[in-house]
């Protein structure tokens, strides 16, 4: 048996651990189920070039036997689960990884430099985990998101007529999951969102020419945005919203004429939005929650770059409204203390009125509440 594919079905219980027999099983597809349990260990010892787990309830920390599927292409366990750390010999032992999700689990710790050891790498998806730490700098070592000196179609190729059939994956891109099988050597991601990276976005990462799609959203990253993106000309989609992130948009940004999803929002960006075709396409949402002024914003910019408010130290007619009312709240209280209880405590006559005033409710009340009570 070489291909088995039993995805999108009700499948439930554990994996059996039974594949010992299986040596030239290629295509395992298992994925759209209700699966529990952990990954056999005896997967490991199969010639899986594909392996498909996505979408189940599966758990644990993967079985180090999967380092043994050194011609594996496309692993996709995404949508589970799973935790511990993500396993050094992914970058080590699995050296023809094209595809590798592991989107929508508990894996934490940090992403193992080994991973830049993946010279056939496309699509690396590890978004939605407890992931910590920086972002490697050794991501500018990924051959086939930093050039086409090769043509890289030829790895999905490997089986002939038959793997074309039967070849294609789920990748998130641009906001929206869609299934790629035709055009998936065309296809290069990076995906690292909602997790808790820190630190600044390596300026190697700019040397990812060939990325069609970049989202770093959700994380802790600060310090200004890369000047190098902007190199990324092929770039059709790129999220860097809800972070930290300062500084202004760099003006290379300008050169990214194939942006069709775009998003910055919720940083603490200042100055003009370069001017682009492209730039200017996206809605106000995409640049929300900064201070970022200039054409798509409706706020104008100081000569200074900066918008008007933030230049003229916040003394915008909003700010002003804002303090004059402070000012209104803190007259009256001085005006009625004075006004009214003032004269009780420094009047004598005004305080005995007073005190009559209240006797003479109080046994109205009194004899209301006793008429009741008949």
């Amino acid at each position: 048996m070489e291909v088995l594919f039993i995805d999108k079905n009700l499948l439930t219980g554990e994996i059996p651990d039974c594949w010992n027999q299986l040596e030239s099983l290629t295509f395992l597809n298992l994925g759209n189920n209700n699966l529990t349990g952990k990954i056999p260990p005896s997967l490991g010892r199969t010639g899986l070039d594909w392996l498909n787990l996505r979408n189940n309830s599966m758990f644990g920390e993967l079985p180090s036997t999967l380092q043994n599927l050194t011609n594996l292409r496309i692993l996709d366990l995404s949508e589970n689960h799973f935790s511990g750390n993500i396993p050094t010999w992914i970058g080590d032992k699995l050296s023809t990884l094209m595809i590798l999700s592991l989107r929508s689990n508990n894996f934490d710790g940090q992403i193992p430099h080994k991973i830049c050891d993946l010279q056939y790498l496309q699509n690396l998806d590890l978004s939605r985990n407890n992931i910590l730490g920086a972002i490697p700098k050794c991501f500018s070592n990924l051959s086939a998101m930093a050039n086409r000196s090769y043509d890289n179609n030829y790895s999905y190729d490997w089986g002939g007529t038959t793997t074309l059939i039967y070849l294609s994956a789920l990748l998130v891109l641009k906001g929206r999951e869609d299934e790629y099988s035709s055009i998936l050597g065309l296809v290069t991601n990076m995906d690292l969102s909602a997790n808790s990276l820190t630190g600044e976005i390596p300026k190697e990462i700019g040397i990812l020419v060939e990325l069609r799609s970049l989202n770093l959203s959700g994380n802790l990253l600060t310090g200004n945005i890369p000047d190098k993106i902007g190199n990324m000309e092929l770039m059709e989609s790129l999220d860097l919203s809800m972070n930290q992130l300062n500084g202004e948009i760099p003006p290379s940004f300008s050169n990214l004429n194939f942006l069709n999803h775009f998003n910055v929002s919720y940083n603490n960006l200042t100055g003009q939005i370069p001017t682009s075709t492209q730039l200017q396409s996206f809605e106000n949402f995409s640049y929300m929650g900064n201070y970022l002024c200039g054409p798509p914003l409706t706020k104008n910019c100081s000569t200074k770059g900066l918008p008007t408010d933030v230049a003229n130290n916040g003394s915008s007619s909003e700010g002003s409204k804002v303090n004059w009312l402070y000012v209104s709240i803190v007259l009256g209280f001085i005006m009625g203390f004075w006004g009214v209880v003032a004269p009780l405590f420094f009047i004598r006559s005004w305080r005995h009125a007073y005190y009559r005033k209240l006797d003479h409710v109080g046994r109205k009340l009194y004899v209301y509440w006793a008429t009741i009570g008949m």
